[in-house]
C-alpha cells in the first residue's frame, strides 16, 4: 500500500519515474527476501534497506520465516518515526 501511494505521487510527475520507483521497490524486496540478515539493524528487531536511486529506506523485520515491511519512508524523515507501527 505504501509503495502504491508513493508510485501515485511519482506518477503525477512522471510515469517513467513511477515505473522506476516500482521496479526499485521490487528489487529491494527481492534483495531483502534473498538475505534478510545482510542489511543493517535499526534496533534489536528491525533492519533497513537503503534504496539507491530513490531517497527511501525500507524498514522490515523477520518473524519466523516471513519478512514484514514496516515502513517505506523518505530518508529525510526522522529515522525513528516508524517505531509506533
Amino acid at each position: 500500500m505504501i509503495s502504491s501511494i508513493l508510485c501515485c505521487w511519482y506518477a503525477e510527475r512522471s510515469l517513467d519515474a513511477a515505473d522506476a520507483f516500482d521496479s526499485a521497490v521490487d528489487h529491494a524486496i527481492r534483495q531483502i527476501a534473498r538475505t534478510p540478515e545482510r542489511f543493517p539493524k535499526c534496533d534489536d528487531v528491525h533492519r533497513y534497506f537503503l534504496m539507491q536511486r530513490f531517497p527511501f529506506r525500507i524498514i522490515y523485520k523477520v518473524v519466523r520465516s516471513e519478512i514484514i515491511v514496516i515502513s517505506i519512508s523518505h530518508t529525510s524523515r526522522e529515522p525513528a518515526h516508524w517505531k509506533h507501527r
